[in-house]
């Protein structure tokens, strides 16, 4: 069955509050959405969102709805991708993404990574997070300065993706890392990004839906646990989450709009974890938490 592409052209700025926008509306569905660079000379950019044949009215209304108020003369655009993987599609040809230490890149630019650098090498698949994201990509640059500043033993990385994060704790430090996604295909991606990239044993990788499984009472309590996932689950598991912490551990919390910080770190000091510090990357934030209030 084809996918149908429904975007608007404007400018970075502009694409970026779309993007905020439809994740809102869209985020938390079974929808795909993006922003794509088309002129860098002339600042062109596309804010997209992917969905099946059959989706489109429903989610065209939703989108117009959702454009009135703001962009109300901007035309929604519509393109036909038959068989066509719309993450392959969009990721092609990006550029090497640093954060901290780390340079995450593609096959294509091998020729990118210098002395010292820990490359991490994803190249475009089925699952989310290749580093160019500005939430993958904040969890990259707090991951660095954690394991610097703290002692970790071992990590957990909730919801997964693309396993970039785990790999990226692996590679930084030589301890046990467990690696969850509630997505069977993400796991499997994961896995398969994880041996790519040299690593063949030290990371466990298991499908669960946020705390139910067994893995994280065999392989906890976590040190370091990054969450890199939405704003609404992440409050809602706030509690579940601060069991699994060792005494003193630190969080990385990520897939959090900037508005929508203060909500996240008033849920996780409710649950006796304070804020460290929070660093913004293209209108999303990375939240760093420790255990126990009034820590800095």
């Amino acid at each position: 069955m084809s996918e149908i592409r429904l975007f608007v052209t404007t400018t970075e700025a502009m694409a970026t509050e779309i993007l905020d926008l439809m994740t809102i509306c869209f985020g938390e569905e079974d929808l795909a959405i993006a922003t794509t660079e088309v002129d860098e000379k002339n600042d062109v950019w596309e804010a997209s969102v992917y969905m099946l044949t059959e989706e489109e009215d429903e989610v065209r209304a939703r989108l117009e709805e959702l454009l009135s108020e703001t962009y109300p003369d901007l035309p929604i655009q519509r393109e036909v991708l038959p068989d066509i993987d719309w993450i392959a599609k969009s990721l092609e040809g990006l550029k090497p993404v640093r954060a901290g230490r780390f340079i995450v890149h593609g096959s294509h630019d091998r020729d990118k990574v210098r002395v010292n650098d820990l490359a991490i090498e994803i190249e475009a698949g089925q699952a989310f997070g290749t580093g160019h994201h500005g939430t993958t990509a904040g969890c990259l640059e707090v991951i660095d300065e954690v394991v610097r500043s703290r002692t970790v033993r071992n990590a957990l990385d909730l919801g997964t993706g693309s396993g970039v994060l785990a790999i990226a704790v692996r590679k930084l430090k030589h301890i046990p890392v467990l690696a969850t996604d509630i997505d069977p295909i993400a796991v499997r991606v994961a896995r398969e990004n994880a041996r790519s990239n040299g690593l063949v044993d030290g990371i466990e990788f298991r499908v669960a839906p946020g705390f139910h499984s067994t893995a994280f009472g065999e392989y906890g309590p976590f040190d370091l646990i990054i969450a890199n996932i939405l704003a609404r689950p992440l409050m809602k598991m706030a509690p579940q989450l601060a069991t699994h912490l060792s005494p003193g551990g630190s969080v990385i919390l990520s897939g959090i709009l900037a508005s929508q910080r203060w909500k996240v770190i008033a849920a996780y000091n409710g649950a006796g974890l304070a804020h460290v510090r929070t660093i913004w990357r293209n209108g999303w934030v990375t939240i760093r938490l420790r255990q126990g209030r009034g820590l800095v």
